[in-house]
This record gives C-alpha cells, sequence and structure tokens, in this order.
C-alpha cells in the first residue's frame, strides 16, 4: 500500500491548547504523524510519496470561500492586532446573537470557529492546505486504480465544516478527496468515519447530498466532543435524508460491541456500492487515549482492517485522530495491515 506524506505538516506546530481549565500542549502534535510514517517504513507497508499539488480548487468546491480566505489571513491579522499569544477564539455567535461576520479579527474567529481548543499560529494555514494535498494525491492514485491508498493527513479534517475550523481540524481532506472523486467522474463515494469522535464538519458537508453515503461510529455526543452533532436520529435532510448513519455510543464500548456496529455500517456501504469507500482513520478508539473513551486494543486495530477489507472495494484511508502519541504508529498501521492481509 503506498503511502502519501509531506514534511510539511511540521508547519502546524501550535504551543497552546486549551483542555480542563488549563493551557496545555496540544493533544495533535507533529510527532503524531512522525510515529506513524516510522511505523510505515518500519513495517515496509509500501512506498511512501510526496503529494501532488492540486490547487484552491478542490479546496473551492468543499468549503465556502470567505473561510478559506479567513484560514489564509488569520494569523496574519491576528499579529498586526499586536496580539503576543496564539490566535484562539474567545467569542462566538451564539443563540440568538447576530450572525453577520466581524471585520475585527477577534469576532472572525469566533464566527469561523467552532471550538476554542484549536489555536491557529504562524504555519498552520500551510500545513493544512499540504494536508488536503495528501488527501488529493490519495484520491487521485485511487481513480488512476490503485486499489488501497493510505493518506497520511496532518493536520487532520473531520471537523471542518463548510466554513467552520475546531477539533484540530481547519480543511476537511476526506471530503475534499471525495469531492475530487466525484468531480472526475465517480457516482458515489462512502465515508466510514471510525475516528472516536463524531466526523460533524463531514456529515455537514454532504447533509443534503445523496453521492456521499456518510457513517461516523463514535463517542455519544452527549458526553464526548464535539456534543452538538452525531445522534443516531440525525439522517440527512432533503435528497440527502437516509445516506447519513450515526453510531453513538457509550463510555466504556469495547471491540465487541464496536465491531457490530461497524457490521452494520459495512453491510450499508455494501448496498450502496460506491465506487470508493473513504475510510477516516482516527485510532483514538484504543483503550489508553487520553481524551476518548472506547476500549480497543491494538490487536482490534488489526482485525477490522480486515473487516474493511473484504467489501472489495477502492480504499482510501484518510488519517485524522489518534492520541495516545507512543502507540499511534502500531494502531494506525495495524487497520492498515489487517486491511492489506484480508483483501
Amino acid at each position: 500500500m503506498e503511502t502519501i506524506f509531506t514534511k510539511k505538516h511540521r508547519l502546524r506546530n501550535s504551543k497552546t491548547e486549551l483542555f480542563g481549565g488549563q493551557l496545555v500542549e496540544p493533544f495533535e502534535r507533529p510527532s503524531r504523524a512522525e510515529y506513524i510514517i516510522e511505523r510505515v517504513r518500519k513495517v515496509d507497508l509500501g512506498p511512501v510519496s510526496d503529494p501532488d499539488d492540486f490547487g484552491m480548487g478542490p479546496i473551492l468546491a468543499v468549503h465556502e470561500a470567505g473561510f478559506v480566505d479567513f484560514l489564509q489571513t488569520a494569523w496574519t491579522e491576528w499579529v498586526a492586532e499586536g496580539f503576543q499569544g496564539e490566535a484562539m477564539t474567545t467569542v462566538w455567535p451564539a443563540r440568538r446573537m447576530s450572525t453577520r461576520i466581524p471585520t475585527h479579527i477577534e469576532g472572525r474567529m469566533g464566527y469561523y470557529a467552532l471550538a476554542c481548543e484549536t489555536s491557529i499560529s504562524n504555519g498552520t494555514w500551510d500545513a493544512a492546505y499540504a494536508s488536503a494535498q495528501v488527501a488529493l494525491t490519495g484520491a487521485e492514485r485511487i481513480r488512476q486504480g490503485a486499489t488501497s491508498v493510505f493518506a497520511l493527513c496532518r493536520p487532520p479534517g473531520h471537523h471542518a465544516a463548510i466554513d467552520m475550523f475546531g477539533g484540530y481540524c481547519f480543511l476537511n481532506n476526506a471530503a475534499i478527496a471525495a469531492q475530487h472523486l466525484l468531480d472526475k467522474g465517480a457516482k458515489r463515494i462512502a465515508i466510514l468515519d471510525v475516528d472516536f469522535h463524531h466526523g460533524n464538519g463531514t456529515q455537514d458537508i454532504f447533509d443534503t447530498r445523496d453521492d456521499v453515503l456518510f457513517l461516523s461510529i463514535h463517542g455519544d455526543p452527549m458526553d464526548a466532543f464535539p456534543h452538538f452533532l452525531g445522534h443516531a436520529d440525525e439522517v440527512g435532510s432533503g435528497r440527502g435524508e437516509g445516506f447519513t448513519v450515526n453510531y453513538p455510543l457509550p463510555p466504556g464500548t469495547d471491540f465487541a460491541t464496536w465491531r457490530a456496529r461497524l457490521a452494520d455500517a459495512l453491510a450499508r456501504v455494501k448496498d450502496y456500492a460506491p465506487d470508493v469507500l473513504i475510510i477516516s482513520l482516527g485510532v483514538d478508539t484504543f483503550e489508553t487515549d487520553p481524551i476518548s473513551f472506547f476500549k480497543l486494543t491494538s490487536d482490534d486495530f488489526m482485525a477490522y482492517g480486515g473487516d474493511i477489507a473484504a467489501l472489495g472495494l477502492p480504499t482510501l484511508f484518510v488519517m485524522e485522530g489518534g492520541y495516545d502519541i507512543a502507540e499511534i504508529g502500531i494502531n494506525a498501521v495495524n487497520v492498515l495491515q489487517g486491511f492489506e492481509d484480508g483483501a
């Protein structure tokens, strides 16, 4: 399996995250990707390639132009105001407030943010742009005939909505890859999100669409971030009704319970018969992940990789979360090895 990877992910190296009432070192940090690529090479998973550059077009096919402009200029505007720390959101257009877009960077941060844990710093845009190109290159490899590709994206993307960032995500890499495949001739794409946290951004992007089936197995939003999307009764709207499937699960969920939901999701994917399956691959379902509450083991990742392979579909893996950094390489690559063994 080919891996697409760029060292430009290191440009996203924020120093602050708001967690538990404290400013801490971000859980989403450069070493995450470094441990994964080290493991890819150690097990000789396959060739490692730099991404191609597809430009802004595929990004703007998914994200609202004003939001993209904001991401490109936010850090410069923040510094120009004389602020000394990293750009962090402090105010939102909350319920019953105006949703007009402010001109001041403090207000624009709040307008485009879905949460305040994710700061913006120097290099954030460049890394996010490069991460999207990683996903696009993986999608293009699939379009050219590869049966499976690993897009080692960092920063991750599945929380990024049409016009919102947060949850460590700025551009929705999986959604951008899906739209690229559709624009190049695919008729149907399935996105299966196995990250612990609900893929609220992906759901938002494809909510009214029937050419993308979105399925997510995740911590119940009553107990887990992002809290305000991901309930089982959210099934899509308009033409997209029935093409969103959510599997919220409670604290302490074990692999047997989780795998049963995966089996249901894979059966739905099979019935949908997509041209390509995209896996939003988060391994924060691991039993010792510091910001999650599922109980999967390293061997479980290998097992469910085989379950996905049994569908026999062209499959693009797009890296999302996973914050037990010492184990992230083993767990992510176990999914890919399990997939290859089951293919």
